[in-house]
């Protein structure tokens, strides 16, 4: 059951994860609109499964983008899900600060990681921290990546062009991972939110945690230029997982 019921946590956060590309620098357009908040309704075959939300907004340290997700009522009696995930980026849209905490079931995530800002021709250090087991580890980067939440504020940044391939680099678990983004089709959908016009973008997996090895994740963004996530989809060992766009100030 917590294989395919329970993978809410990687379906809402794929919507936000692993979209920034060092391989192309296309055309940058427009922002996503600044506060923007997004509630998905999370299904499970059909089932109502939990509820979560993408918020962006400015403080005084930086654009922080805030990730959560929650079981239903229901599900909550047997499995409970309560997750976030937040991260502050610099001003030249990478992450200074990403952390989540998950609790699911008797299952328990509590890491954050710091990104120390980038210098011309120098490495990047970025420590990682397990704050449950006291695990603490440096890594040094050559080139500036992003954390799971920050690609997705990347890529509405950009045009997508169907037919076209992004390599994108994300630091996630411990580890650097170059992520292809394949930019599928347009498609006209509704979710209860209304209809839209969108480009359906599929990531291939790498890394594991948020970006787990197992099934297709297919994203719908609103073809226009704040490239709003109002569906994603995938299979799971039994069924499907869906997130819809419920209601939003974008």
């Amino acid at each position: 059951m917590k294989n395919s019921k329970f993978e809410i946590r990687n379906y809402l956060l794929s919507v936000l994860c692993a979209l920034c590309s060092v391989f192309f620098s296309p055309e940058v357009k427009a922002n996503p609109s600044i506060p923007e908040k997004l509630i998905y309704s999370i299904y499970w075959s059909g089932l109502k499964a939990g509820n979560a939300s993408l918020e962006i907004s400015n403080n005084p340290e930086g654009v922080t983008i805030t990730s959560r997700a929650a079981s239903a009522d229901f599900i909550s009696l047997f499995y409970k899900v309560d997750d976030m995930a937040q991260s502050i980026l610099y001003q030249n849209g990478y992450p200074k600060n990403y952390k989540i905490k998950l609790k699911e079931g008797r299952h328990r995530r509590d890491k954050e990681v710091w990104f120390e800002k980038k210098q011309e021709n120098k490495i990047q250090k970025v420590m990682f921290q397990n704050r449950l087991d006291g695990e603490t580890v440096t890594s040094n980067l050559e080139q500036q990546a992003f954390d799971p939440l920050s690609g997705l504020y990347e890529i509405r940044k950009r045009q997508l062009q169907v037919g076209r391939t992004e390599y994108l680099d994300i630091f996630d678990n411990k580890k650097l991972w170059n992520v292809e983004i394949q930019v599928l089709r347009k498609e006209r959908i509704t979710t209860p939110a209304g209809e839209f016009n969108t480009i359906v973008i599929k990531p291939i997996m790498q890394s594991e945690g948020i970006f787990m090895k197992k099934g297709e994740i297919y994203i719908w963004l609103t073809d226009d230029e704040k490239k709003v996530p109002v569906m994603m989809r995938s299979k799971v060992k039994i069924g499907s997982i869906t997130a819809e766009l419920v209601e939003g100030r974008y």
